[in-house]
């Protein structure tokens, strides 16, 4: 008898991951594609291209019980509903229903942080404390907050957006959330590609900085190591960003942990300068640390598609 697996999507800013998953969030296959985030629509007709092509051409290696997607932006896991990318990119889709009846297959879905975060809560720091926050810094900045077990979703499934708070640092840059110098601005691995090519003319540099063109997290990285000026004041501003945001998330919420990941987080340089300006005082009720998830980054939030499919699956057969 073939054990009962469930077919995970991650939908990211970049890219969209598939793969077939086990009860304990084991990837037995996967494939991955640039994401399509445009509009929700073209993400939509995205998401039902790859389950399809999936499901017709690769070797299923259990039973599939669910389909269960993870997506950017705002998200009710309980109604099946996607409303939103960000407030200029809403168009409320009931996606549970639509790839249900497409499938054939009973479906989930939750936002993407919110899967890492039952990854973690599941598989990973969840083991040893219930109560730890999960920030995740890569294109853009966002977390969230697990008290006594339970994560935190906010009256309209917009808690964690914390990469829209303020931190002291200033560049007097507009956030797409409407407000200036959100810590995303300029922490994020798309914000300190903005900060390059915004502070090219103050500071010399060797990066390559083409108009309209991203510098990557790690060439910004690369350069710093190097003494490169502009490359040491945008990563300097970021980690700086990044441990006032931490900060200011433990005096908020009192966890027994800070776990970091994401694709920015998990380069060793960065989240070292990240800990060094952190307080001491602050930090000292942190008793299990502030650390890099141990979950690889790029598949944390697919495999808490897995644990998400299966705890719903459990508390159905309960009620």
């Amino acid at each position: 008898m073939k054990k009962e697996t469930v077919l995970g999507v991650d939908l990211g800013g970049t890219k969209i991951l598939i793969g077939e998953l086990d009860q304990e969030g084991n990837i037995l296959e996967s494939k991955v594609y640039p994401s399509k985030v445009a509009s929700q629509v073209e993400a939509l007709e995205q998401i039902k291209e790859v389950i399809g092509s999936y499901l017709e051409n690769e070797t299923l290696q259990g039973e599939l019980i669910a389909i269960s997607i993870d997506l950017v932006g705002r998200v009710d896991s309980e109604k099946g509903i996607w409303y939103e990318i960000h407030p200029e990119n809403a168009n409320e889709i009931p996606l549970s229903d639509v790839i249900s009846q497409q499938f054939k297959l009973p479906v989930v879905i939750n936002n993407d942080v919110s899967s890492a975060s039952l990854a973690e809560m599941n598989l990973g720091i969840g083991k040893k404390t219930k109560d730890f926050i999960y920030l995740n810094i890569g294109t853009g900045i966002a977390g969230r907050v697990i008290a006594a077990g339970q994560l935190l979703k906010g009256g309209h499934f917009n808690a964690g957006e914390i990469g829209h708070s303020l931190v002291g640092i200033n560049n007097n840059v507009r956030c797409v959330c409407g407000r200036i110098d959100c810590v995303e601005t300029f922490a994020s691995g798309l914000g300190m590609s903005k900060e390059v090519h915004r502070l090219k003319k103050q500071f010399p540099s060797q990066l390559k900085i083409t108009d309209h063109e991203r510098v990557s997290g790690e060439e910004i990285i690369n350069a710093f190591q190097k003494n490169d000026p502009l490359a040491s004041q945008v990563v300097q501003q970021a980690t700086k960003g990044v441990a006032e945001l931490i900060m200011n998330l433990v005096r908020t919420s009192d966890p027994e942990a800070v776990v970091l990941g994401g694709g920015l987080i998990n380069n060793d340089l960065f989240f070292k300068l990240v800990i060094e300006k952190l307080n001491a005082n602050t930090m000292r009720f942190v008793t299990q640390g502030v650390r890099q998830t141990e979950i690889d980054p790029a598949l944390i939030a697919l495999k808490g598609c897995a644990v998400h499919a299966f705890q719903k699956r459990v508390a159905k057969e309960a009620k």
